[in-house]
């Protein structure tokens, strides 16, 4: 339990990591209340998730290479009192309390009893020791007047130096941000008296704060990060009335505009998913209560939160537990009023607003000073509001005023080859580059067709007018279409056109839709993709539209089009020859949540480090199942296509798998499992070879940080790495900073090195990593990730989204799901 070295003893122990109780009564599930069992702390969330994955013995993990300089990042140093321990209490009411809200408020009647106190779940942790191991009191509710029998019972102590102490600390800090009387919506505070309302639109945009406390490389720090949530004004019973007075079934719609939202109950301001819609149960509907009495969940919501229902026929909502849920012992569904539920977030109908999206922009796209300036307004509230300076003076405990300072490097300035040697600018983006350089490698399209419809005709000859002049300065040999004409564009009508064209043997389609209709694109995908092998681009109207940026379009479709055919735009500096670099990314299914397509994608390079030729593979599974059985299959898959290109008798000498998708949660999973599959299918691959054994290494790539780099107030520039105060010394890990940004603040990637015997160096290892990320061909700069990450995310989403299944096996030599 505690891999930090404290001492927590047993009972501790257990009380830490109980689960929630399984039986709860159907009150707390139409209040949509975590009921708590024996032991338990109510949440697991403040407990880092601590996996070793760098040896005691491994050597520095800091580069060298770059122009070192002196970053800010959004942290907080937290210095407590040398040898603090806590002391750890459980606490039981008789009769059985299942309001958490009543058992705080009698809690605090006692604390000239208890002195400085956290709680949390069942769990008591107190500075001072009390008087007696057992302490049993009479409590009453002020509101009720009901008398209730308190008994809080001492089961350990906790160092603070542990990981148990830790989750105290964010406990605290928990503590603290209460003080301010800011909103709490599930883990994360917001401030209700900072809401921007956008009438317009009927929203209330939240700025808020996500906060996380944990131990870094030589000190405790304390993470601040600024978020904003979007709230909209209506409740959902307006969006069900208003579909009551709208023609069609409206209980049909209602669902389907339902299902899938996000909502937060204003009674608890807890957020759920919405899964289904009960109408046959409502308000007026009774339940069996815990103590075995029957209640209607008017009557309870009445009586525990003092909310009066006014519409007592309205079906309820319906919210599947989650998977941190279910491990908590909640598996029943959760009940939800919609009068007492509001909207939460954007459609994709708002996202398309060009107008809304840039209103909310406005507030939520914030540069890097103004970053700093409001974690430095957020750290003086916590010093100066004297409730909050009481919470850390009670646990001496001191927070600095000052953002943390730490050390970083700026690596030299990238190449990028065309035809000839193009320096990356601090800018990170070569689009004008093609203006004079020919691609790396360009494959020659003579025959193609575009399919669209006889309006449309005048725009697709400008367009194809436009790409007939760029292609020449870019080495990129171009013939004229056949234009195929269609009497509409429904997704029945591109189907069966596109089965026609199939039949020619086409090397390439081209088609013009009128929007992003979903249908319609599932149809030409999987006509081209799973029932016949044909790469195919899709353009929207409105993207060829304005003349002024045709040109711009025009370059950017002919190096996806020269992509898709198997040419290479651009390759950056590659010394490693013999080396298959990966990148794995998994979608959920959105017909089936059960189900899940996993996609790998590989760059692969012989004897020439200039030559790279693609791979990629999708495959299913369900929920649940393990990643590691198709992981270390695809590794077959890269094996024989690796031999398909260079030759029967060779194989690679190393294998960089970049690993997206992995959260703090399954990290553990991932080391257990997958990297040990896919060893011992090298392994066993490798049996009788010769030449060389295969080396391995493996990065798990995170991009959902907090984290934030600040170079004197401003975005630290493309090629920034840190690798010291602010990574976390059980891991081989850094950040990266690898694209470039004029609005907002620029969000750096984590990298965690999980193992490696690859015989490459740190600094090697940082360098090769930033030029991967140059390598993504549908963005002349840098991106986020690995381009052989993004690659994968396009593969996922593409089959996940659209296709369902898996692609045509001759399509994975190319990019064509770009």
């Amino acid at each position: 339990m505690d891999r930090a070295g404290g001492r927590v003893d047993r009972g501790a122990a257990r009380g830490a990591v109980a689960t929630l109780n399984g039986d709860r009564s159907a009150a707390a599930r139409g209040a949509g209340q975590q009921m708590l069992g024996r032991g338990a702390v109510r949440s697991d969330r403040y407990l880092p998730e601590v996996v070793v994955t760098r040896d005691s013995q491994a050597p520095s993990k800091q580069g060298k290479l770059g122009r070192n300089l002196v970053l800010q990042a959004n942290y907080f140093r937290l210095t407590r009192a040398e040898n603090m321990c806590v002391f750890q209490y459980r606490i039981d009411f008789e009769p059985v309390i299942e309001n958490v809200g009543l058992i705080c408020a009698l809690i605090k009647t006692q604390a000239p009893v208890l002195g400085p106190y956290i709680f949390e779940g069942t769990m008591l942790f107190l500075y001072n020791k009390l008087r007696s191991e057992e302490l049993e009191l009479q409590v009453r509710d002020s509101r009720t007047e009901n008398l209730y029998k308190m008994r809080i019972r001492h089961v350990g102590t906790v160092d603070m130096q542990s990981t148990m102490g830790l989750m105290i600390l964010n406990l605290m800090q928990r503590q603290a941000m209460n003080s301010l009387q800011l909103l709490v919506m599930n883990r994360h505070h917001f401030d209700p008296k900072a809401k921007i309302a956008i009438p317009q639109y009927n929203l209330e945009l939240y700025p808020g704060y996500i906060t996380s406390i944990r131990q870094h490389e030589r000190d405790v720090l304390l993470c601040v990060e600024i978020t904003h949530r979007v709230l909209r004004t209506d409740t959902v019973y307006k969006m069900l009335s208003d579909l009551r007075g709208s023609p069609g079934a409206f209980q049909k719609n209602f669902q389907t505009m339902i299902i899938g939202s996000i909502v937060m109950c204003t009674y608890n301001s807890k957020t759920y998913r919405i899964t289904d819609v009960d109408f046959n149960t409502t308000p007026s509907t009774s339940f069996t209560k815990k103590d075995g009495g029957s209640i209607t969940f008017m009557q309870y919501f009445k009586d525990t939160y003092n909310v009066t229902i006014r519409d007592p026929k309205q079906p309820m909502l319906v919210s599947t537990p989650t998977m941190r849920m279910q491990r908590s012992g909640i598996t029943t569904p959760i009940l939800l009023v919609p009068e007492l539920c509001r909207m939460t977030g954007i459609t994709d109908a708002m996202r398309k607003d060009f107008n809304l999206m840039k209103c909310i922009a406005n507030h939520t796209c914030i540069g890097a000073d103004q970053r700093l300036e409001r974690l430095d307004r957020f750290n003086r509230r916590l010093q100066e509001t004297a409730a909050s300076r009481e919470v850390f003076n009670f646990w001496k405990t001191e927070l600095d005023r000052r953002a943390v300072e730490l050390p970083g490097r700026v690596f030299d300035n990238e190449i990028v080859v065309m035809s000839k040697e193009v320096k990356v600018g601090s800018d990170s983006d070569w689009t004008k580059a093609f203006h004079s350089n020919r691609m790396f490698k360009s494959i020659a399209l003579k025959r193609w067709f575009v399919v669209c419809e006889a309006s449309k005709q005048k725009l697709v000859q400008d367009f194809v007018s436009a790409m007939l002049k760029v292609a020449p300065p870019m080495g990129f040999q171009l013939g004229t279409p056949e234009t195929v004409i269609i009497p509409n564009d429904l997704p029945a009508t591109y189907y069966q056109i596109l089965e026609q064209l199939a039949n020619r043997d086409p090397p390439f389609i081209m088609c013009l839709v009128s929007n992003d209709r979903a249908d319609r694109y599932r149809a030409i995908k999987k006509k081209c993709c799973v029932d016949r092998a044909i790469p195919t681009q899709v353009i929207k109207v409105r993207t060829i539209s304005n003349p002024r940026s045709l040109m711009t379009v025009a370059t950017k479709v002919i190096i996806q089009l020269n992509c898709k055919l198997g040419g290479v735009p651009w390759v950056t500096r590659n010394p490693l020859k013999d080396i298959v670099i990966l990148g794995y990314d998994v979608c959920h299914d959105t017909r089936d949540k059960s189900k899940s397509y996993g996609a790998i994608t590989a760059t692969m390079f012989g004897t020439d480090p200039q030559d790279p030729r693609q791979f990629s593979c999708a495959e299913q599974h369900r929920k649940g199942e393990e990643l590691s059985n198709f992981m270390s299959a695809a590794m077959t898959k890269v094996l024989r296509a690796y031999q398909q290109v260079f030759g029967p008798d060779r194989l690679p000498r190393r294998f960089l798998l970049y690993r997206d998708g992995v959260g703090d949660g399954q990290l553990q999973q991932v080391v257990d499992h997958e990297v040990k599959a896919i060893k011992a299918r090298l392994t066993a691959a490798y049996e009788n070879y010769q030449p060389h054994k295969p080396q391995l290494g493996v990065i798990v790539v995170s991009k959902r940080i907090n984290t934030r780099l600040f170079s004197n107030g401003r975005n630290p520039p493309p090629g920034t790495v840190v690798d010291d105060v602010i990574t976390l010394p059980e891991r081989t890990d850094f950040f990266l900073v690898s694209q470039s940004t004029t609005k907002g603040t620029v969000a750096p990637t984590s990298y965690n090195i999980i193992y490696n015997e690859l015989g490459l160096t740190t600094d090697q290892i940082q360098v090769y990593t930033y030029r991967q990320t140059l390598m993504y061909y549908n963005w002349c700069g840098g991106v986020r990730v690995p381009a052989v990450c993004q690659y994968a995310h396009k593969l996922a989403f593409l089959v996940s989204q659209y296709l369902f299944q898996q692609p045509q096996e001759d399509l994975g030599k190319y990019l064509y799901y770009l």
